[in-house]
């Protein structure tokens, strides 16, 4: 209820203050005409007064390349869709300011304290298959690597779920990483710069499993009325993400971009973002298709945001080395 109040006591300000533009860098399938961005944009501009703009590009590494080159130059005034793997990255760049935002109302699971990024979905990274076509599905990640079933994934320099595939192979595999990705590339049928790319090869038929999400299969059903797709368990447990908002320094109008991010974590957002990002609510209370209980439930692995800011560059360069042998 105090993320509500601070909410509507936000948006009492920015309105009184008169319109203003917020510009939201963020990745493309989130503004796509089946994901959130519109949604939100069409609930928050109701509630503001304002004109809000999303900026797209591939996808969360991107945002950061993006901020990174702009620097304080940059136009946005708040990015949206760093995930917890970038989150001190991201911080290093100077750019982000506090967002001042009430985080109590948040899944307990989560564990979130951070004052600078505040999660608005989360879920697991997973290989999605269609059950058609693969009959018996690998039940872990040393299967996947060591059969000869077609893969794409995405590039960890550039998206969120390839870099989550990095954390879970070094997870797996240790010191033996090198020579899971030699062997992952002998059966890989493309690598992509962002994940709506990837999907759509697969949706195509181009490849028995893509790298996704657990809630993939969600969408299917709800939108489509298609059992076929589902995600594969596996036994050494998944990397989970945590999609993140953040308010930029150099934003023009930091209220309205903190009314912004309070919106996000509010229930009516969030009752918007899972059945049209395909993720998990930040918040209890929402209310969900079946489809969502029926769904996978890894266990957690991988690493800490510290961890990967200080690993990230080494493992990448393990990839590039790896991979293209």
């Amino acid at each position: 209820m105090k993320t509500v109040l601070t909410f509507c006591c936000a948006l009492t300000l920015s309105t009184l203050a008169g319109a203003a533009d917020l510009r939201v860098y963020t990745y493309d399938s989130f503004v796509s005409e089946w994901g959130p961005g519109p949604q939100l944009e069409q609930a928050f501009e109701q509630h503001c007064g304002c004109d809000l703009e999303f900026v797209a590009v591939e996808d969360g590494v991107s945002i950061l390349n993006r901020l990174r080159i702009e620097g304080e130059g940059n136009k946005a005034d708040v990015i949206l869709g760093i995930d917890d793997g970038l989150m001190e990255e991201t911080r290093a760049t100077g750019l982000i300011r506090p967002h001042g935002v009430d985080t109590s109302g948040l899944r307990p699971e989560l564990d979130w304290s951070d004052n600078s990024f505040l999660p608005f979905d989360y879920g697991y990274f997973a290989f999605v298959y269609d059950s058609t076509r693969v009959e018996e599905p690998v039940t872990s990640l040393q299967a996947l690597i060591a059969s000869d079933a077609s893969v794409i994934y995405q590039d960890p320099r550039t998206s969120t779920p390839g870099q989550g595939l990095m954390m879970w192979v070094k997870a797996v595999y240790g010191d033996k990483a090198a020579d899971a990705w030699q062997q992952l590339a002998g059966h890989t049928v493309t690598v992509t710069k962002g994940w709506w790319e990837a999907y759509s090869l697969f949706l195509e038929g181009d490849a028995d499993y893509v790298l996704s999400y657990s809630t993939s299969p969600a969408y299917h059903v709800v939108a489509e009325q298609k059992t076929r797709y589902r995600a594969a368990e596996f036994s050494e447990g998944h990397v989970a993400q945590i999609e993140l908002a953040a308010v930029t320094r150099t934003s023009r109008n930091p209220e309205l971009a903190q009314s912004f991010l309070a919106f996000l974590i509010s229930p009516e957002a969030q009752q918007i973002i899972p059945v049209t990002n395909w993720m998990l609510p930040v918040i209890h209370g929402v209310q969900l298709p079946q489809v969502f209980g029926d769904l996978i439930r890894p266990t957690r692995i991988g690493f800490t945001p510290q961890q990967m800011a200080a690993e990230r560059r080494d493992w990448i360069r393990e990839w590039r080395s790896a991979s293209t042998r």
